[in-house]
């Protein structure tokens, strides 16, 4: 027995899906609100913050790279 509709499969394998390959190419001393360039690649244009799904990091560094991109915003550097 499955799900009731087809939507409701259709978000459940979309819930369900694998993370994309992790990342460590990224050192945690190159995340500082001073280095808004290197932060830039964790936002869109419209300044929202990719989620971790999408770029790959562990929670861990998800965490510091949001509360450093917050400190730049707040410093008027992004």
């Amino acid at each position: 027995m499955g799900p009731k509709t087809e939507q409701r499969a259709i978000n459940m394998r979309r819930a369900n899906r694998r993370m994309p390959r992790r990342r460590y190419d990224i050192k945690p001393d190159q995340i500082h609100y001073l280095n808004p360039e290197f932060l830039k690649k964790f936002t869109t244009e419209s300044g929202k913050i990719y989620p971790r799904r999408t770029t790959g990091v562990s929670a861990k560094l998800h965490r510091k790279i949001v509360r450093e991109i917050k400190r730049s915003r707040a410093m008027n550097l992004m």
